[in-house]
């Protein structure tokens, strides 16, 4: 029996997948110990083998196979855009991806005006603007605080994550839009899927079950 292999995005995500995992019996003891420098754990028994990556990597690993099974945001496998199998809405790490921006901004939206849109995610801007409102803008691709960029002028308005939307409201922002629900989501290498069919198929069974 060939190994399964997981990618699962670095921090909360994984650590909630674990114990999500470890409620159907999978268990990686290896991956519990906080001073490990190893990069590949595996539980021989099961025949599993699990690595951590930064969560924008999960969906490239899937993608091409380096991992049969990957747990990501579904931000970052709609901002990917890679050839995956999105097979089930883990319940966790739920938010919402929105456009935000000073009350007075909504009037641009309304009217379709060409505005600045400041983002991390370009790729889901653009889709939710170009394909869902049909509404032509320029997008800005920003790494940092993105609340910034219509505080200081850079943009109308920005298309990020929202939970609980207490730094938009300490900034004078507030959500305009619902571009999308989020949350972490499995996803596997369409190979794998008709290749190990019975045994990720049995796995996605079980984990419903839990959720």
């Amino acid at each position: 029996m060939r190994y399964l292999t997981f990618a699962l995005g670095k921090g909360r995500l994984a650590e909630q997948t674990l114990d999500l995992l470890e409620q159907i019996g999978i268990t990686c003891e290896e991956m519990k110990d906080k001073n490990s420098r190893k990069l590949i754990f595996v539980n021989e028994e099961l025949k599993l083998r699990f690595f951590l990556s930064k969560g924008p990597d999960v969906p490239t690993y899937v993608e091409y196979g380096a991992a049969d099974i990957g747990v990501a945001g579904r931000d970052t496998i709609l901002e990917e855009g890679r050839k995956v199998h999105e097979v089930l809405d883990l319940g966790y790490g739920k938010c919402r991806m929105c456009i935000c921006g000073p009350k007075s901004a909504g009037a641009y939206l309304k009217h379709h005006e060409l505005i600045r849109v400041a983002t991390k995610y370009p790729n889901i801007a653009k889709d939710y603007f170009y394909n869902v409102k049909h509404q032509t803008v320029e997008i800005i691709k920003l790494n940092g605080s993105i609340e910034l960029a219509p505080i200081v002028g850079l943009s109308e308005v920005i298309c990020d994550i929202v939970e609980t939307g207490s730094t938009l409201r300490e900034n004078g922002l507030s959500v305009l839009e619902e571009v999308c629900p989020l949350s972490a989501r499995m996803i596997v290498n369409p190979v794998s899927m008709r290749m190990e069919s019975g045994r990720i198929k049995d796995l996605i069974q079980r984990l419903r079950a839990v959720i």
